[in-house]
């Protein structure tokens, strides 16, 4: 499904939708509301029903939406409903807790190749994956049809790793290393600088304290 012009912050609002729907459905909850969708995510009701509008008519007035039935369009619609392959490139700390993650396999992101330049940590395993040589990202992403590369590595060679994951055929770039990163613009990039996130925290204990 292709959607063009959605602000980014409605997809990630929707990816918050689908988490609050599941929990509603582990609940045995059938129908819910704008509002109930709203008060259980911390946003407006008219947000809720902006957003999902961008999609089409979900729900029924004065009943609500069925709770199954708004979460499978919602999965179809951020293309949870199909399987993506993941490769992570360094196995530090960061990359390996990423590499152990449960929440990428229950979303639908199958962790299918670990790469890292560092001998000492070539040959071990993370859950069923074994790290392999750097040498091995053509092979890997070839191999499992990888879209999908996270970047955990220095920042000083963070865009060497990034060309080479492109170069490789890989089009989404999840980034965690501190550089900017240059990509073409047929490659979605998405930077996750724990810093900035921290950053952001610190300003607002200033600005209310």
């Amino acid at each position: 499904m292709k959607v063009y012009k959605i602000p980014e912050a409605t997809v990630m609002r929707l990816s918050i939708y689908s988490r609050y729907l599941h929990q509603l459905i582990d609940e045995g909850v059938d129908t819910v509301s704008s509002g109930e969708i709203a008060a259980g995510v911390g946003v407006g009701s008219a947000q809720v029903r902006k957003d999902l509008a961008y999609f089409g008519e979900f729900g029924t007035r004065g009943v609500g939406y069925k709770v199954e039935e708004l979460y499978g369009y919602l999965i179809k619609i951020l293309g949870l409903d199909q399987q993506w392959n993941v490769i992570i490139v360094g196995a530090g700390k960061l990359g390996s807790a990423l590499a152990l993650y449960q929440g990428f396999k229950d979303r639908g992101f199958s962790v299918c190749a670990i790469l890292d330049n560092d001998p000492g940590r070539i040959g071990q395993k993370l859950g069923e994956t074994t790290i392999e040589p750097l040498e091995q990202m053509d092979q890997r992403i070839k191999e499992h049809n990888i879209k999908v590369g996270i970047v955990t590595v220095p920042a000083q060679v963070a865009q060497e790793v990034t060309d080479r994951l492109i170069t490789a055929g890989v089009t989404a770039i999840l980034n965690f290393s501190p550089k900017v990163l240059r990509v073409p613009h047929e490659v979605t990039l998405r930077n996750v600088d724990l810093s900035v996130n921290l950053e952001v925290l610190s300003f607002n204990l200033a600005l209310n304290s």
